[in-house]
C-alpha cells in the first residue's frame, strides 16, 4: 500500500529447508501464463537479496520520512514465510550488524542516521516505542522488567488519527548503533515458540516506531516530527498444519483473530463497493495501533511474504488475495509540520 497513489505490495518467494526436505515442488511462477494471476507493483523472486528489497522499496520511504511524512513498512504472510527475516534480517545479534544479513529495518535505521548527519538542521531520533501485541495484551519490549511485573499498556486516540500507547517506554538514541542495540534488546524479549511449521515462530505482532524530530531554520524555525513504523505481524496458521496444543494453540487462535479483524479493515478500506462504510478499527488492538498506517496519514508499504511450495499453496493463495485487497487502499499522507511554527 502506498498512500496518494496506487497501492504498493511486494511478494517474496523462498523455499525453506523443511519444504525442500518434504520434496514439495515450487508451484509459484513470476509472469506465468497459467493458474490464478495476481498483479502487484513489484514482485521479488527467490534469488532476491536483502539490499535489493531495501533499495527498491524502503529507501524511498526513508526519504519521505525525512521530508516530514509518516511511514510504515508492514510484513504479512503465513507462519515461516520469511516476515521476520525480511524486516529484521538473518539474526538478532551479530548477524544483524553485518550488512549482508540485515533486513529492511536495520538498513533503514543506518540510512536515517546517515542522512541526518549530512543535514545542517537540528534533529533527534527517538527509538521511541517497541512493543508486542500478545493476544490482546500490549507488552513493552523496551521495559527490562518481566511481562508479569511490567505495567499494563493501553491505547489512547489523540485526535490526529495517530494512536498513542500510554505508558510505553521511550528511548532517545544518538546513533545507529545505539538504536540497533535498543532494537535487539527489545526483540530478545518477544514471545516465540516452536510449531510443526516453524521452529522459531513469532507468537505476537511486533511494532517498532522511530520518531524523527527536525528543526529547520528558514525565515523562522520550522519543526517537523515524523514517525516510521515497522510492523512484523505474527504469521497466519492452521492448527492442523502446526499441530499446536495448549498455550501454542491459544496463541494461534489469538493471532488468527487479530489477522481476521485486520482483513476486515483492509476489506472495508480497499473494496470500492464498501467505500464510506464503517471501518472496524476498534474491533482489535492491532487495528487500533495501525489506524494511521491503514487509511490514515502514513505512506505505507505492505510486504506480502509467500511460500512457493505446493504444500503451502492454499495459504499462499489466501495471502495473495489478502495483499491484492490491500493494494486498493488510498492513504492521505501530509507533511507533519508543527502548527505553532506554521503560525509564526
Amino acid at each position: 500500500m502506498l498512500p496518494n497513489e496506487a497501492g504498493t505490495t511486494e511478494c517474496i518467494d523462498v523455499l525453506c529447508a523443511s519444504e525442500h526436505n518434504a520434496g514439495c515442488p515450487n508451484v509459484l511462477r513470476l509472469g506465468g501464463s497459467s493458474g490464478p494471476k495476481f498483479t502487484f507493483d513489484q514482485v521479488f523472486g527467490a534469488q532476491t537479496v536483502q539490499s535489493e528489497v531495501y533499495e527498491d522499496r524502503v529507501a524511498p520511504l526513508v526519504a519521505n520520512c525525512l521530508e516530514g511524512y509518516n511511514a510504515t513498512v508492514l510484513a504479512y504472510g503465513q507462519t515461516g514465510s520469511g516476515k521476520t527475516h525480511t524486516i529484521m534480517g538473518g539474526g538478532m545479534t551479530t548477524a544483524m550488524m553485518q550488512e549482508q544479513h540485515q533486513g529492511v529495518l536495520p538498513r533503514a535505521i543506518r540510512n536515517i542516521f546517515q542522512k541526518l548527519q549530512e543535514q545542517q538542521e537540528s534533529s533527534s531520533v527517538g527509538s521511541s516505542y517497541e512493543y508486542e501485541l500478545y493476544g490482546e495484551e500490549i507488552r513493552d519490549l523496551l521495559n527490562p522488567r518481566t511481562s508479569s511485573s511490567a505495567p499494563k499498556l493501553s491505547i489512547r486516540d489523540i485526535g490526529n488519527g495517530e494512536p498513542e500507547v500510554i505508558g510505553a517506554t521511550m528511548h532517545k538514541v544518538d546513533s545507529a548503533d545505539q538504536a540497533l542495540l535498543c532494537l535487539t534488546s527489545g526483540m530478545c524479549r518477544r514471545v516465540t515458540g516452536s510449531t510443526a511449521m516453524n521452529e522459531t515462530s513469532s507468537r505476537s505482532h511486533a511494532i517498532l516506531s522511530l520518531v524523527v524530530e527536525q528543526s529547520i531554520i528558514l525565515e523562522h524555525v520550522q519543526s517537523k516530527v515524523s514517525r516510521f513504523n515497522f510492523v512484523d505481524l505474527a504469521g497466519s496458521e492452521r492448527q492442523k498444519r502446526t499441530q499446536a496444543t495448549g498455550q501454542r494453540l491459544k496463541e494461534g487462535i489469538d493471532i488468527n483473530k487479530g489477522l481476521l479483524v485486520l482483513g476486515n479493515v483492509i476489506s472495508a478500506l480497499g473494496d470500492p463497493k464498501k467505500q464510506g462504510t464503517f471501518v472496524p478499527y476498534r474491533d482489535s488492538k492491532l487495528t487500533r495501533l495501525l489506524k494511521g498506517s491503514l487509511g490514515g496519514n502514513h505512506k505505507t508499504l505492505m510486504i506480502a511474504c509467500v511460500s512457493p511450495s505446493s504444500c503451502n499453496m492454499e495459504e499462499t493463495l489466501n495471502c495473495l488475495r489478502y495483499a491484492n485487497r490491500a493494494k486498493n487502499i488510498q492513504n492521505h499522507a501530509v507533511v507533519n509540520v508543527d502548527a505553532t511554527s506554521q503560525i509564526v
